[in-house]
């Protein structure tokens, strides 16, 4: 495993990654108006405009995490400065992950789509709960964004 120092520059390296301007509006995109509720909906958006948001967000952590799984970063250390968005990204991926998987094995032959993340945020205490709780408090959110668009003026 790479030492601390190594850990913290590689971290701040990443950090530096999210500033750029394309990636932060995709990042604002996936938290904002990226709401699948089911796994055909994370393929629709594939398929659609929002795709190069959505490939740039989920490739950013993914091979950020994977950094994390091969030892170059320390996972404490990771989870201490990315407290929130890592597990924020999972979790609208994490109940259609085997789903998913099944679909892009046959069509792209990636069974494995993820599993750097899903390694990362699985290893958090009480990950499965902490996901479902997660999970919940996005379908409020999302039932509130939603009543805010219908009350804005067409």
């Amino acid at each position: 495993m790479g030492s601390e120092y190594e850990s913290a520059d590689l971290i701040i390296k990443l950090y530096g990654l999210r500033r750029e301007e394309k990636l932060r509006t995709a990042r604002e995109w996936f938290t904002k108006d990226f709401h699948p509720t089911s796994a055909q909906d994370v393929l629709n958006t594939l398929r659609s405009e929002h795709s190069v948001y959505f490939r740039m967000v989920t490739s950013y952590w993914e091979m950020a995490a994977s950094f994390v799984n091969h030892g170059a970063i320390d996972w404490k250390m990771f989870m201490d400065a990315n407290p929130g968005e890592p597990v924020n990204v999972f979790v609208k991926l994490y109940p259609y992950l085997e789903e998913l998987r099944s679909m892009f094995s046959s069509k792209y032959d990636d069974a494995q789509a993820f599993q750097h993340l899903e390694q990362v945020v699985m290893q958090l205490p009480h990950a499965r709960e902490q996901l479902e709780e997660r999970m919940e408090q996005f379908k409020e959110a999302r039932a509130c964004w939603d009543a805010a668009k219908k009350m804005q003026p067409a």
